[in-house]
C-alpha cells in the first residue's frame, strides 16, 4: 500500500482519494469519543449522529465513489485525470449536503429553529447527488459493454448498478418519506425507519462491498470464464427478496402505523394494542417471504464463490470433487 502511496505517476491523486476516503471512515468513529456519561443530551445527539450520519451519507459515498474511479481507471476504462476531476465534484456534492444534512436528526433535540430549516433544506436536497451517483452507475456501465474483454466484469458492474438503484430508492425515496420535520415529528421509530434503514444499508452498502469482492475475484481467476447460473441467481435473488421484505410488510405496517401516529399520537401507532391486531400479524409473517428469497441468493452467492475454487462455477472446468 505504501509503495503506491510513493509512486509519481498520473494515478497517485486517485490513490490518495481512495486512501483518504477509506481512512475517513474509519476516523469517523471517533466522534463517539466526544461526549460522555454526564454529556447534555443535546451535545450527545450532535456528536452521535457525526458517527451515524456521516459515516453512511458522507464519507461512505465518497469511499464508493473513489473505489468505482479507481477500478475503472486501473481497467483503462477511463483516464486517471478524468476519475479524479469527477471524485473531487462528487466529493464536494457529498460533504456539501451530507454535513448540513445532518440537522434532520437534530429537529427535537434542543435545538433553535434554524437547525430544522437547514436540515430540512439539505436533507431534500441529498437526493441530488445519489441520483448522480445511479448516472454515473449507468455511464459504467456502459463504458464496460464498449470493450469486449470487459464482458468478464459484467457481473461486478451490475453490482454497481444494482448499488445505484438502491441508493435513489433506499438512500433517496424512502429516506425523503421520514426526513421533513412534519413528517419525522410523527414517523420517528415506526416501521417506515427500517424501510429506509434495511433499503438503504444492504441495498447501498452491501450490495458495493459484494461487487468489489466479485472484482477481486475476477482478478485473482483471470482465466476462466464464470458460468453464469449461481451469480444471476444470487444477484436476482437477493434484490428481489429485499424489495419482497418492504413491500409485503415493512412499508404497508409502516404506513398504517404513520396514519394511526397522526390520528391518535406516536404511543398509540408504537402499542401493542394496535401492532397486535390480526391483519399485522399477517404482514409481520409475510415477511418470510422476502426473507426467504433473499437467503435462497446468499447461499448461492456462497457456492458460486466455493465454485470458483472447486471449478464448478467455471466454465470448461472439472470438478475437483
Amino acid at each position: 500500500f505504501w509503495p503506491a502511496l510513493r509512486r509519481r505517476d498520473n494515478m497517485r491523486p486517485l490513490v490518495l482519494l481512495f486512501a483518504g476516503s477509506a481512512g475517513a471512515i474509519g476516523l469517523f468513529y471517533g466522534a463517539g469519543l466526544m461526549y460522555g456519561a454526564r454529556t447534555h443530551l443535546s451535545v450527545m445527539e450532535y456528536w452521535r449522529w457525526w458517527v451515524v450520519h456521516l459515516w453512511v451519507e458522507g464519507f461512505m459515498e465518497v469511499f464508493a465513489t473513489a473505489a468505482m474511479a479507481f477500478i475503472f481507471s486501473r481497467l483503462g476504462l477511463v483516464r486517471p485525470g478524468s476519475a479524479t476531476d469527477a471524485v473531487l465534484f462528487s466529493t464536494a456534492i457529498f460533504l456539501a449536503g451530507g454535513i448540513p444534512g445532518t440537522f434532520h436528526h437534530l429537529y427535537f433535540a434542543g435545538t433553535p429553529v434554524s437547525i430544522m430549516a437547514i436540515g430540512a433544506t439539505f436533507s431534500a436536497l441529498e437526493v441530488v447527488p445519489l441520483a448522480i451517483i445511479g448516472f454515473e452507475a449507468w455511464e459504467n456501465y456502459k463504458l464496460s459493454r464498449v470493450a469486449a474483454w470487459m464482458h468478464t466484469y459484467r457481473w461486478p458492474v451490475r453490482f454497481f448498478l444494482g448499488v445505484a438503484f438502491w441508493n435513489l430508492v433506499g438512500a433517496g425515496v424512502f429516506g425523503f418519506l421520514i426526513n421533513p420535520p412534519i413528517a419525522l415529528y410523527y414517523m420517528q421509530g415506526l416501521n417506515t425507519t427500517p424501510v429506509h434503514g434495511h433499503t438503504a444499508l444492504f441495498g447501498v452498502y452491501g450490495l458495493l462491498a459484494l461487487g468489489l469482492t466479485l472484482f477481486v475475484l475476477r482478478r485473482l481467476v483471470p482465466n476462466g470464464e464464470w458460468k453464469d447460473g449461481a451469480i444471476r441467481f444470487a444477484f436476482f435473488a437477493m434484490n428481489i427478496g429485499l424489495a419482497l421484505m418492504v413491500l409485503l410488510s415493512l412499508l404497508p405496517i409502516g404506513l398504517a402505523q404513520a396514519f394511526a401516529s397522526v390520528e391518535h399520537g406516536l404511543w398509540y401507532a408504537r402499542s401493542d394494542t394496535f401492532l397486535q391486531q390480526p391483519v399485522f400479524e399477517t404482514l409481520r409473517w409475510l415477511r418470510m417471504v422476502g426473507d426467504t428469497v433473499f437467503l435462497a441468493g446468499g447461499a448461492a452467492l456462497v457456492y458460486f464463490v466455493i465454485g470458483l475454487k472447486t471449478g464448478w462455477s467455471l466454465e470448461g472446468v472439472k470438478s475437483r470433487e
